[in-house]
């Protein structure tokens, strides 16, 4: 399982998330104690807190936005000990699952022995769409690029059991569908959270350029000493990995995970290169001046036609370029006319 953070970039009408890092966040944990492995011990939900906050210290203050899936008590946990380690804060917007149950805040302690409360009563999310139908505002945002008329309602309850964190809850209906957005930022406004929940599709944008336009997850690096994925394997048996015997199989493993965790950061530096260049000339360059498309886009230049444009004039821009440095190197790669037919030849 790959996860990496990226950072939301463009305007409000072209976003595009370009990807900081990605590595394997699932699938090694056996392999953590063989020599050389840097393999964490974390969960690939808190590795990717972690390594969201890691690129946090490089643009400050900073929003996560993550899938209902990444809501766990481990995560804020980790969240909250990383905000108070450092200068930097970084809050989450997330989904919670429809079925989240939260709690009011604990009322004055009663008179008498034992500890105070740390919750109050439980609160059905779900319910709270039919019991508190009447205070749900309605308004019209701007949601996936179209004006959309939603009704909402936001409230701030406890989460976590034995965390007990105060989160915002935002019900939101929509089209008919009905959902729950949560944030540890108690400032937010609520037509915020929604708005902001509504770029992380941008994230599978992200993926399927990294599928199609790079092949990024075209790769074939591989060993004989690695094992066969089995499908069938029991819950209770000993991970794959376990299997592996010996300093050699393992470091030959180890190898091939890193060639795979090298081209995709090789991709990600090769799509965030195609995705800033889109961003750049937006308003300045067409997609209809680079190549014919039957409907071109209306904002930024999409990575396929720029992918399409380097293909055809890669060469000849760095022949205009002699003192770059990628230009040299291909150029000192380069075999000299004779030297190619005398090897020929031989």
């Amino acid at each position: 399982m790959f996860g990496g953070p990226g950072i939301l970039a463009g305007s409000i009408r072209n976003w595009t998330c370009i990807p900081l890092s990605i590595r394997l966040h699932d699938g090694l944990q056996a392999a953590r104690e063989w020599k050389g492995a840097s393999v964490s011990a974390a969960s690939h939900v808190v590795q990717m807190v972690e390594d969201s906050y890691r690129a946090a210290l490089a643009f400050g203050d900073s929003l996560l936005l993550l899938d209902r899936y990444f809501l766990t008590v481990p995560a804020l946990e980790r969240l909250s000990a990383l905000n108070g380690s450092g200068t930097v804060h970084v809050n989450i917007v997330t989904k919670a699952e429809k079925s989240c149950t939260a709690y009011q805040k604990p009322g004055p302690r009663k008179p008498g022995r034992g500890r105070p409360p740390k919750k109050g009563a439980a609160v059905h999310l779900k319910e709270l769409f039919a019991s508190h139908a009447g205070q749900f505002r309605e308004t019209e945002a701007e949601l996936y690029g179209k004006k959309q008329r939603i009704r909402y309602y936001s409230t701030d309850l406890l989460w976590g059991q034995k965390l007990y964190q105060e989160l915002r809850f935002v019900l939101v209906e929509m089209n008919g569908t009905q959902s729950i957005l949560a944030s540890t930022c108690l400032t937010l406004d609520p037509l915020s959270i929604i708005r902001l929940y509504s770029y992380r599709f941008r994230i599978e944008c992200m993926f399927q350029e990294l599928k199609q336009q790079t092949g990024a997850f075209c790769y074939h690096f591989w060993s004989k000493h690695m094992p066969k994925l089995s499908y069938y394997q029991k819950k209770g048996e000993p991970a794959l990995l376990e299997c592996v015997k010996g300093e050699k199989p393992r470091r030959k493993v180890l190898e091939a995970v890193r060639a795979i965790e090298m081209h995709m950061a090789l991709s990600c530096i090769a799509m965030g290169i195609l995705q800033s260049l889109s961003i750049r000339y937006i308003g300045k360059i067409s997609s209809s001046q680079i190549r014919y498309q039957r409907t071109p886009s209306k904002g930024r230049v999409s990575e396929a036609t720029l992918m399409h444009y380097f293909r055809k004039h890669f060469f000849r821009l760095l022949g205009q370029e002699p003192g770059l440095r990628i230009t040299q190197i291909i150029q000192g790669l380069q075999e000299e006319p004779g030297e190619q037919w005398d090897s020929m030849a031989s």
